[in-house]
Parts: C-alpha cells; sequence; structure tokens
C-alpha cells in the first residue's frame, strides 16, 4: 500500500472514530464499541510515519524462531520505536 492510500485510509478511519465516539455516550461503552476503530487507526498511523519499520516487525515477529531471530526481532522493535519517537514533538 502506498504513502497516499495510507493516508486516505487514516483519515477515513479517524472520521469512522470520531463519529463512534459522537453516537456512543462517553464510559466503558464506548470504549468497547470504538475500541477496533481505535486500533485500527492506531496502527494505520504508526504504518504511515514508519512503513518499513512495521513492515521489519512484522516479517521477524512474526512466529517464534531461532535466537537469531529473535534477536532480529527485538533489533526491529527498537528500531520501530526509535522511528516513532522521532516522529513526536518534543513537549
Amino acid at each position: 500500500m502506498s504513502a497516499g492510500s495510507h493516508g486516505v485510509r487514516c483519515e477515513r478511519l479517524h472520521r469512522a472514530l470520531s463519529e463512534c465516539h459522537r453516537r456512543v455516550p462517553k464510559g466503558p461503552g464506548q470504549e468497547a464499541a470504538c475500541r477496533h476503530l481505535s486500533r485500527s487507526l492506531a496502527e494505520c498511523l504508526v504504518e504511515e510515519a514508519c512503513p518499513t519499520e512495521v513492515e521489519a516487525v512484522r516479517s521477524l515477529c512474526s512466529s517464534g524462531g531461532t535466537t537469531l531471530k529473535r534477536s532480529q526481532c527485538q533489533q526491529a522493535q527498537l528500531f520501530l520505536s526509535v522511528c516513532l519517537s522521532s516522529h513526536q514533538t518534543p513537549s
């Protein structure tokens, strides 16, 4: 999926999540009703910000494996964390 199509998908998910929050009263019911949209939006935004790192985590961390694969998975997770940190605004 291209970066542009991720942006459109993320926008749709954001609108759907906003609509869910508008329709469902605040509280545990809203959290339960909107959880899938919230998770999907979060995943979309991470994929948009760090596509290469997300793909590396998916491929290297998808199953167990050798000590080497586990080490590569941990390294990929670290690179993803660094990438996401680079997109945060300082507080």
